[in-house]
């Protein structure tokens, strides 16, 4: 049987003790059968993004692994961040990457998501290409009222988790789980420290606000930074690259006299998300990846 490879970016809400971080990651870096690709944490976001891939059987066992130490260590009581959350194991998604079906990551999906109910004692809710419900596809529909809203929203009962309880976690909160296509986070710098102006960016480059199709985006003050952000989730980076993310909120910021000072990614991307944008400012023609070096040795080998 072919080897079955899956990505999974598992995002907690904890972005500043180190020592809490690095148990977390522990179990990444135990499991055989799991390569721990990239962990970045934000002090601002209070936020930790985990970059992981492998096989279905081995990411499950060290999630659960994971999950166990977040669930115990995070109090949500006492989260503050600038990122919307929900809970200490705030999403996990599974990304298909080689011999592996959107099917089977769904599947996987849903196991984990059963095992860390009923283990954790734990709501959770199935999102993306898992959904049981299309109000449940959009992780930010899901996340709306953030852990202190889903007090009284987990009482409704169209918000009924999909496993475990039908009540909040005291310190835990509640967690989503799905499967999706890969997604690239990109966040750009203004040189302003009012939010206000980041927020009114996000919402006209937003898919929800007008703007583009495959960006979810939001305002974000990085206070260390004396800066505000405009944070973003690239659904589909095929569809809308990096580049028109990038020059809308150029062109936006200038309405406000704000320039761009930097910009940043989160996590691991597809080589095809940073090409295109190299192709586009380059003015490159008839551009392949067959051209790129590294893109050449790979398959080699």
């Amino acid at each position: 049987m072919k080897d079955k490879i899956l990505e999974c970016v598992p995002n907690f809400s904890e972005g500043k003790d180190r020592d809490m971080i690095e148990k977390i990651v522990g179990p990444f870096r135990r499991v055989e059968g799991v390569k721990l690709m990239d962990y970045s944490a934000d002090k601002d976001h209070n936020r930790l993004v985990v970059t992981l891939i492998g096989d279905p059987e081995s990411l499950k066992e060290s999630l659960l692994d994971a999950m166990a130490v977040a669930v115990r260590e995070i109090d949500m009581n006492r989260h503050r961040g600038e990122h919307p959350r929900m809970g200490a194991v705030d999403v996990i998604p599974f990304i298909p990457i080689k011999n592996v079906t959107m099917e089977e990551a769904v599947d996987l999906s849903r196991q984990v998501a059963r095992e860390a109910a009923g283990r954790f004692n734990l709501p959770v809710y199935l999102y993306e290409n898992a959904a049981t419900a299309p109000e449940r596809q959009n992780l930010a529909d899901i996340r709306k009222g953030q852990f202190e809203g889903f007090f009284k929203k987990i009482r409704l009962p169209e918000w009924k988790p999909d496993y475990g309880p039908p009540e909040v976690h005291k310190t835990a909160g509640v967690t989503a789980i799905g499967a999706r296509m890969p997604l690239v986070a990109f966040n750009v710098n203004l040189a302003t420290n009012k939010l206000e102006i980041a927020a009114a960016i996000a919402k006209r480059i937003r898919n929800s606000g007008g703007g583009l199709k495959f960006c979810k985006a939001i305002g974000v003050d990085l206070r260390e930074k004396g800066m505000v952000q405009v944070s973003m989730n690239m659904t589909d980076y095929t569809k809308t690259s990096l580049y028109q993310s990038y020059e809308m909120i150029k062109m936006e910021a200038r309405r406000y006299g704000v320039t761009v000072t930097g910009s940043e990614l989160v996590g691991i991307l597809p080589m095809q998300a940073l090409t295109d944008v190299a192709a586009y400012y380059l003015g490159l023609e008839s551009f392949s990846e067959e051209q790129i070096l590294e893109h050449r040795l790979l398959w080699e080998d």
